[in-house]
């Protein structure tokens, strides 16, 4: 199948790298017109003139840039039809509770939830005009089963995008818009590569836990984005929708 989004609109947040760039790609392969928001110029900039797409420089807890990012969309192509809410950090700085301290806490909540809340609240308007769309955001295996190595800040807000994502589910059901958490298990990105950087037995911790015994590669998780934006996923709104290898499903781990 092809042009399974053709002459759509979609936002991608963290589109210059990972899941977010490989759904930029994917969404643009199948006829959408892709708008993305980085901080990378650099690389935004390039990535756009790849895909024909719009980048857009944008602080996604700066509700400034976020409707700018969001309005340069309806500007340029007319409306917004999916956003792919991606951008989201995992500091090292942010371990077990015992450890992470408030500046930690707080900078995870303002790029993984905030920015998901601000990104929704900036996408609904062009959405409901229409009376259709599809807000797909990232959350993580995590806010599901808790993480093998703690990392508090980060499984907490993914359990917020969790929760907040089944609400705006619901509540905009009957306006024609589906709202979907989107819940990768590890992916093989340029974050996993800082963090196996940082901690070489993080890999070991993990890889243990996944049925498949690899990480995901980022076109993978990108081919569920586009299935959650198309028409294929009309009936799917208000779900937790894992691609994790099978971790939420192991009870005991094969080895």
């Amino acid at each position: 199948m092809s042009g399974r989004v053709e002459g759509r609109v979609a936002v991608v947040t963290g589109g210059c790298s990972g899941i977010g760039l490989a759904a930029a790609r994917r969404l643009a392969s199948e006829g959408a017109r892709v708008v993305i928001g980085d901080l990378d110029d650099g690389r935004g900039h390039g990535v756009a003139a790849e895909i024909d797409g719009l980048y857009r420089h944008a602080d996604v807890t700066s509700k400034d840039d976020v409707d700018a990012l969001f309005q340069a969309a309806g500007d340029r192509f007319g409306t917004v039809d999916i956003a792919f809410n991606n951008a989201g950090i995992s500091p090292a700085e942010d371990g077990s509770i015992l450890e992470t301290d408030l500046a930690a806490w707080d900078r995870v909540q303002q790029v993984n939830l905030t920015s998901v809340y601000l990104c929704c609240k900036a996408a609904l308007p062009f959405m409901l005009r229409q009376q259709r769309g599809s807000i797909i955001n990232t959350a993580s295996f995590v806010a599901v089963r808790g993480s093998a190595t703690s990392q508090i800040s980060y499984t907490a807000s993914k359990g917020g995008v969790l929760a907040l994502s089944r609400e705006l589910g619901v509540q905009f059901a009957r306006n024609g818009i589906r709202v979907n958490a989107l819940c990768p298990g590890p992916v093989n990105t340029p974050l996993l590569q800082q963090l196996l950087a940082t901690d070489p037995d993080w890999a070991a911790r993990r890889l243990v836990h996944i049925p498949i015994g690899r990480f995901a590669e980022p076109p993978e998780i990108a081919n569920a984005v586009l299935f959650l934006a198309s028409d294929e996923a009309s009936f799917i709104t208000a779900s937790t929708f894992l691609v994790d290898g099978g971790i939420s499903g192991a009870y005991v781990t094969p080895l």
